[in-house]
């Protein structure tokens, strides 16, 4: 069943108020730093959506449906690919593209960027050994080659800055309509 915009709307509204796992922020706070993070670095409405929404997935989860987040995972959830089936058909591919490669721009820039595993989180270092861990350098190269790896990898780098307690945003709102904007 796809979600509507006013789907959207609410779940970010109503289940975004749960914390972002182990992190400082809500699940809201983070998609509204993320999409603020792109906006500020000029990118495309579709990437500044795809930042909104790229973590939609752990809002739709069933095994997230709890509010106590505070015992770690034990095994990965999978979020960026639950939440495509409700968003085909209503983003373009710029929107889901990035949303479907985050996790993997995660393992890819712990290959191809010397420095990026000592900047994650812990919370981000348990999840992407849940995740696969480092790809090879030939896993890499083949990520690299994908349809919007450039923008997955612009949104990860976002995601990992977008946990900053008390940071302010534009609100919900402002995204809302660049998500009309974009919507097919």
């Amino acid at each position: 069943m796809a979600l509507t915009l006013d789907d959207i709307a609410r779940l970010l509204a109503d289940r975004g108020r749960q914390q972002y796992g182990r992190e400082a922020v809500s699940q809201l706070d983070h998609a509204l730093q993320c999409a603020a993070l792109a906006e500020e670095a000029g990118e495309s409405t579709e990437t500044v959506v795809a930042a909104l929404l790229h973590d939609l997935g752990h809002l739709l989860a069933p095994e997230n449906a709890r509010d106590d987040r505070s015992t770690p995972r034990e095994r990965d959830d999978l979020h960026q690919y639950i939440a495509l089936p409700f968003l085909h058909g209503l983003f373009p591919p710029g929107v889901l593209a990035p949303i479907r490669l985050h996790v993997d721009a995660k393992r890819c820039l712990c290959t191809i960027d010397a420095g990026y595993w000592d900047s994650l989180s812990p919370a981000s270092k348990h999840s992407l050994t849940l995740q696969g861990g480092r790809y090879t350098p030939q896993e890499a190269e083949a990520f690299m080659r994908a349809p919007f790896a450039e923008e997955a990898l612009r949104v990860r780098r976002y995601d990992d800055l977008a946990k900053v307690e008390g940071r302010a945003t534009p609100p919900l709102a402002r995204y809302l309509q660049k998500m009309a904007q974009v919507a097919l």
